[in-house]
């Protein structure tokens, strides 16, 4: 197995098929994942069942509220965009999952059916765009903490509930939020990690609104103009596994007229912690 790391965020691994991975293959993952944010696999002969398989072995899956489930495999969320459909899931910045209590470990994202060009997800590396933040700018973010929700995507009245997309996607009244320090102790690799995401970021905790804006705005201004990027560009066979607790991702949306199928399976994590409390 090869890592090659890629500029700004994640690196590609070359060597390893994922459908025959086990014992000390899976552990180096693991190691790979928490030290770069984003795995990127070329040229995998991955079946639904493998994908399973494989996602297994790494941790516990977390069935999608909203995204529609492959036929046949429920444990499968669709990342799914028909040829008729203008909108697309994931099109602005943001990380899985942060809604949650205890927000997803990551993803494992495979690549079943393409347009000719286009659909490229880009990834943004938070524990390196933590890292350049001045020592009195970390101060001041280590004492806060933020709101993450998903009603105003998913919920009764959400963004998606008035595109082309409603009629794919459930859970509305599965709407919910949940509040994370803004700077988390990332709880394989030990690293102060930036917490907040355009997506589902809403408000810091007993700020308000306009004041909360200010803050993340050029939060989000300095993970995206700083170098923290990476663009992925998928063929047949790509697989993405992405840390959601250290990376945001976004998914092009320029290949109208074309279908674009992905499937995901989402690993469960746990509850996060301040970067400012006990490491150990």
């Amino acid at each position: 197995m090869e890592i090659q790391p890629l500029g700004g965020c994640g690196a590609i691994v070359e060597g390893l098929a994922l459908a025959d991975a086990r014992g000390d293959d899976l552990d180096a993952l693991r190691r790979e994942l928490a030290m770069h944010g984003l795995l990127v696999f070329r040229d995998q002969a991955l079946s639904p069942d493998d994908h399973l398989g494989f996602a297994r072995q790494l941790g516990e899956i977390v069935v999608n509220k909203f995204f529609p489930v492959d036929g046949l495999h429920p444990e499968i969320a669709e990342v799914r965009k028909e040829k008729e459909q203008k909108t697309n899931i994931g099109g602005g910045w943001h990380a899985d999952h942060s809604y949650d209590a205890e927000p997803a470990l990551g993803s494992i994202l495979v690549a079943r059916e393409l347009p000719s060009s286009g659909g490229d997800t880009h990834f943004a590396n938070l524990a390196d765009a933590y890292d350049a933040l001045s020592d009195g700018f970390k101060q001041m973010l280590g004492s806060l903490r933020a709101v993450h929700s998903n009603h105003h995507l998913y919920g009764p009245q959400g963004i998606y509930r008035k595109t082309d997309l409603a009629d794919q996607l459930g859970g509305e009244s599965e709407a919910g939020e949940a509040v994370h320090p803004v700077v988390i102790r990332h709880p394989e690799s030990g690293r102060a990690v930036l917490y907040v995401n355009p997506g589902h970021t809403i408000q810091i905790e007993g700020w308000s609104i306009p004041e909360s804006r200010a803050l993340l705005d050029f939060l989000y201004a300095h993970v995206t103009e700083s170098g923290f990027t990476t663009s992925l560009e998928w063929a047949p066979g790509s697989v993405a596994i992405w840390d959601n607790r250290q990376t945001w991702h976004l998914a092009d949306n320029d290949y109208h007229g074309e279908r674009r199928l992905m499937h995901r399976i989402t690993l469960a994590g746990e509850a996060l912690s301040p970067a400012s409390g006990p490491t150990g």
